[in-house]
């Protein structure tokens, strides 16, 4: 699947808003969770469109690091191929550090396809930012927030 061009990320404004609730809640901890849904292609850029949130538990339990469930990583992904939907993301929340892949982030991006979102709860304002980990290269990508009717924007 992998394009020479850029990839971007879009979700729905109240999928965003579920992934920074996830966030503050498992906080001290770092969040995880699946991003599920479709890529496209236009204008010579793959977007990652986002359709569903899976929200997973980090059984590390750790500040600085996360490992989805098992269990429910599998029952995630194999009900995103019955809907024929595809991982197009994987999330997870920085607690005290910038919105910015650590080495064992990067060391673990088995996904080249897919978009790595983190949030990071370090400052009075969440901040977020997505990436694509191809190789070992963090490349920044484009984050594009939808209404909930499928337009920019509020709904």
């Amino acid at each position: 699947m992998q394009s020479s061009g850029p990839l971007v990320l879009r979700l729905k404004k109240a999928d965003l808003e579920a992934v920074i609730k996830h966030s503050r809640a498992e906080f001290p901890k770092e969040a995880c969770g699946l991003l599920s849904g479709k890529f496209i292609t236009e204008n010579s850029a793959l977007t990652a469109v986002v359709e569903k949130v899976y929200m997973m538990r980090n059984v590390e339990g750790s500040t600085v690091s996360y490992f989805m469930e098992p269990k429910e990583q599998f029952m995630a992904m194999k009900e995103m191929r019955v809907e024929g939907m595809e991982l197009v993301g994987i999330y997870h929340s920085h607690p005290g550090v910038p919105a910015y892949p650590s080495q064992k982030d990067v060391s673990l991006a088995f996904y080249p396809d897919a978009a790595y979102l983190i949030v990071s709860l370090m400052a009075q304002a969440v901040d977020f930012r997505a990436f694509q980990i191809i190789d070992a290269e963090i490349r920044g990508i484009e984050i594009q927030i939808i209404g909930d009717r499928g337009r920019g924007g509020d709904a």
